[in-house]
């Protein structure tokens, strides 16, 4: 939970990296959130639907934010995150990249997290 209400701190900060647990934990928890929401949109009010959306779009600056962190991590450009858009075959790279492990030591990106 601290990696979530860490990455919700940091939530417009581009720069720097971002270990693979803050990003992990973080999407965990994203996908649970939306997880409920949308059964509780079905189950109990559909109204609860705009609060998913809501949610989502509230959370749309941070999710970029971590992710691009995390690609400094393991040394690379926050533009790589985009390589997600690629159909098929950019989401399972994208995929591999956030499971890689971040370079130790520093990079042109920052100091390592894990000191």
């Amino acid at each position: 939970m601290n990696e979530y209400l860490s990455v919700l701190k940091n939530y417009a900060k581009f720069d720097g990296r971002a270990r693979r647990r803050e990003y992990w934990m973080f999407t965990l928890v994203n996908a649970a959130v939306y997880v409920v929401l949308n059964i509780l949109a079905t189950q109990v009010s559909p109204y609860i639907g705009f609060v998913a959306l809501a949610y989502m779009l509230g959370i749309l600056v941070p999710s970029i934010a971590v992710a691009i962190r995390r690609m400094h991590d393991i040394g690379k450009s926050g533009w790589w995150v985009l390589i997600a858009l690629v159909p098929l075959i950019g989401g399972i790279w994208f995929l591999v990249l956030t499971v890689t492990a971040g370079q130790s030591g520093s990079n042109a990106y920052g100091a390592d997290p894990k000191a």
